[in-house]
């Protein structure tokens, strides 16, 4: 029996119908069929607009992204609806911001019960209150997470004594025994308000409740002391991690860097860096986008360039912070066509510049 109305099909499978040997030949037929249809259907209904001139239409290309010259003389192609974004907003404004590690990037899912507690911390200025309803609710683990996404929501949400009211209810008054993550959140929030003795105190009672500090727990005090310009405080705290068998980590140092740049402090902070890199710890990218600012803000965009290369050497991957640290630095120079080259640069990386 042989097969009719498919030419393809019958010059491939001999004219005859599929044989356990020949069915591999036939399915491939059929697909290649069904390829070439898919492809004519696609070329038929390819989109086009037309610009109707008296009664001659013009059919003109759609232009999805647009084109021009580098000073390389290589065509480029710049896609203007295609933006870095980020949840909450664009990358702007937020570029040089490290996660210190134990909350950044969380989003918590808040339950019925979990939006009631936030809405009654938010909403009442009574503590006395607020702590009176905490008190009635379950000694139970969904309990407990509810309470931990609120106090994440209320960081997220910057209120700071907020989180402090639900922190002390947990290490004061409630049943439940208090993890790392309240203390921090605590020193966390007096660091924000740049209350450096009372997150000085937090600490101080994790330790006598034989608490561990983490890593995190350093990197919020090192950033609460260079925000009060307690510089010798931080180096103490800094070389006190190590008692506790804790390395000096990337989160730790970036903290730190951070910290002493926040507090004006460019020539320790490009210290710490040094010493980041002889104690062989790698630095990150973070790190690098940090160091390239501090220069491009000091007028250095030729430290700026030492830095990228060095971290284009250790196999460092720049990101959109780092390309845009570096071409502000060139810009503040006056050095445009510098400026340029790194923007080529970053779409040459596939990358595309927040707005």
């Amino acid at each position: 029996m042989t097969v009719v109305g498919y030419p393809i099909t019958t010059s491939l499978t001999r004219g005859s119908l599929p044989t356990k040997g020949t069915r591999w030949k036939f399915q491939a037929a059929n697909y290649y069929i069904m390829s070439i249809y898919m492809d004519l259907r696609r070329y038929n209904n390819r989109s086009a607009w037309k610009v109707k001139c008296s009664d001659v239409e013009v059919p003109q290309k759609l232009k999805h992204e647009d084109t021009y010259v580098d000073r390389r003389d290589k065509f480029r192609r710049f896609n203007r609806k295609k933006l870095s974004r980020k949840r909450c907003g664009g990358l702007r404004g937020r570029g040089w911001k490290f996660g210190s590690g134990f909350i950044d990037g969380v989003f918590p899912v808040l339950s019925p019960i979990a939006l009631k507690i936030l809405e009654l911390v938010e909403q009442n200025e009574d503590i006395d209150r607020i702590w009176t309803v905490l008190d009635t609710l379950p000694r139970t683990h969904t309990t407990w997470d509810d309470i931990v996404n609120v106090a994440v929501q209320l960081r997220l949400n910057k209120k700071w004594d907020e989180i402090v009211v639900l922190c002390q209810w947990i290490l004061h008054r409630s049943s439940f025994k208090p993890d790392i993550l309240c203390y921090n959140l605590m020193i966390d929030a007096f660091g924000q308000k740049s209350q450096h003795k009372k997150a000085e105190a937090v600490y101080l009672e994790l330790l006598e409740a034989r608490c561990i500090p983490t890593e995190d727990t350093y990197a919020l005090m090192l950033r609460t002391y260079c925000a009060s310009r307690l510089f010798a405080k931080a180096e103490a705290i800094f070389s006190e991690m190590r008692k506790y068998g804790l390395s000096s980590s990337a989160v730790v140092y970036n903290a730190y860097i951070e910290g002493l740049i926040k507090g004006g402090n460019n020539t320790k902070a490009i210290e710490i860096y040094e010493r980041m890199k002889q104690e062989r710890c790698e630095p990150t990218t973070e790190t690098y986008t940090m160091l390239i600012n501090l220069y491009g803000k000091a007028n250095k965009s030729y430290m700026a360039l030492k830095v990228f290369n060095e971290m284009r050497t250790r196999k460092g991957k720049p990101n959109i912070c780092t390309y845009t640290a570096l071409i502000n630095a060139f810009a503040r120079d006056g050095q445009c066509e510098k400026a340029e080259e790194i923007f080529e640069l970053l779409q040459e990386a596939g990358l595309e510049p927040d707005v």
